[in-house]
């Protein structure tokens, strides 16, 4: 999913500073080249594999197969220091790098080698724009699966940033990355226009299949979040042979908002009543989002006027219905615009998925708080029971990104590692066509085919 707020702009008019989001994201800067040099996966001596992807603000991140991960930074001396997942706990687990002049990889104490994998650069055409691409392909000239790499909400490059173009490439599955429009050395604006995504994916699979030649064996989409409302549209626009998608939503990005909503208040601790009228609040502010800030305010005025006192009113953030009562009609059809990047906000992702004609994996993050799944697993256990090419698999207690996490006395989660089992359910279903027959960490199968 996206996040609204990027930024914060100070505006100062008739004597009062007001406070509004908006900025126009850079492209993305060089990696430093002593991060670079040491980016890779690696084969352990006792047979492991470890990702080294960089980091799109600064450092490192390994990956272990087995879905422990850690973050690593370098200081001015040159030594390196690791934090666990995402947070700022002192990481205990071995790992060193050596030099770019001597590299020496190892990971708790089994020496590592990086893995080289045949791969060609690409530019092609998406839907009135130029995009980069790569095709990265396992050792050898059989044919392979292909997972072409849909994105999420992110706005940096996928060629440089999606460690997946070497975990599947380990696994003996081709992949397909790209930029998409408006970063790396895309072309275009950055957009969350579903339909202008769902071409470029379609593109995408069609530029894979034509650079793979007669490697090319089953081609399909594997993404995640925003990826979930663009793959099966682009299903609808090309032939894949399957369709993967992580931690998406089977609901609009407007219910997206209203979910998060809800469960702020039930975090909160209010319910009933407090829900329903939070409900009228996140229908008004939709109102105004998919409007693109023209319509919409005198009932969200109305409201504001009618519930802003009431104890709940300050428990709502959402993905972006805090921002919108915390500021008045003039600042929002002022900045709104300024920020709004084409969403298909009232998009209903229900027809492409009950026409889906080829085999779909749907993971989701059963703790989700960023696209809550309540809804999404009925709706999908709704198409599964009329499809017998679904299948629909949940990690209990995982965030957005299948990821574990600890929680706060403040509330605020933090992300400790990805969970067992779900690189290598993401690997067997899309390498051998079908989940095999043993337990995937605490995955539960919900709807398997």
């Amino acid at each position: 999913m996206r996040k609204v707020l990027v930024t914060v702009l100070v505006l100062v008019a008739a004597g009062a500073a007001a406070v509004f989001w908006w900025t126009r994201p850079e492209r993305d800067k060089p990696l430093d080249p002593r991060m670079a040099c040491h980016v890779g996966i690696y084969r352990l001596d006792d047979g492991r594999l470890v990702d080294v992807a960089p980091v799109s603000d600064e450092g490192l991140r390994w990956r272990a197969m087995d879905g422990r991960t850690g973050r690593m930074v370098q200081d001015a001396a040159g030594k390196w220091s690791g934090t666990v997942g995402w947070s700022e706990r002192p990481d205990t687990t071995q790992v060193s790098l050596g030099s770019c002049e001597s590299p020496a990889f190892a990971f708790e104490g089994h020496r590592g080698t990086k893995l080289e994998f045949p791969a060609v650069e690409t530019r092609f055409q998406g839907n009135d724009e130029t995009l980069a691409g790569r095709l990265v392909m396992p050792p050898g000239k059989g044919p392979v699966p292909i997972a072409v790499m849909v994105h999420g909400s992110e706005r940096y490059s996928a060629r440089t940033f999606n460690a997946f173009q070497r975990i599947f490439p380990a696994h003996g599955i081709g992949v397909f990355v790209y930029d998409k429009r408006g970063t790396g050395d895309s072309t275009g604006r950055y957009s969350q226009d579903f339909h202008l995504l769902a071409d470029d994916a379609a593109a995408a699979l069609k530029e894979a299949r034509r650079l793979a030649g007669a490697r090319a064996d089953r081609v399909g989409y594997s993404g995640g979040s925003q990826a979930g409302w663009i793959e099966p549209l682009a299903a609808q626009r090309s032939d894949p042979d399957f369709v993967a998608v992580s931690y998406g939503l089977a609901d609009s990005p407007l219910a997206e908002d209203r979910d998060q909503v809800q469960l702020d208040l039930i975090e909160a601790g209010f319910s009933g009543d407090a829900l329903a009228k939070a409900r009228e609040v996140t229908d008004a502010t939709g109102e105004v989002m998919a409007s693109g800030f023209k319509d919409g305010y005198d009932r969200l005025e109305a409201l504001k006027a009618k519930y802003g006192k009431e104890p709940w009113w300050d428990a709502m953030k959402g993905e972006y219905t805090r921002d919108l009562v915390t500021h008045s009609p003039m600042m929002l059809r002022l900045f709104g615009p300024m920020r709004e990047e084409g969403t298909t906000w009232r998009h209903d992702p229900m027809p492409p998925l009950r026409a889906m004609k080829v085999p779909l994996l749907w993971l989701i993050a059963g703790s989700d708080a960023e696209a809550p799944p309540e809804e999404t697993r009925r709706r999908l256990l709704s198409v599964a029971r009329v499809n017998p090419n679904v299948d629909v698999v949940e990690f209990p207690g995982t965030d957005h990104g299948i990821i574990e996490f600890e929680t706060g006395a403040d509330g605020e989660r933090t992300g400790l590692r990805y969970a067992d089992g779900y690189y290598a359910m993401l690997v067997d279903w899309i390498r051998d066509g079908a989940l095999k027959d043993r337990a995937y960490g605490n995955a539960e199968r919900l709807a398997p085919r």
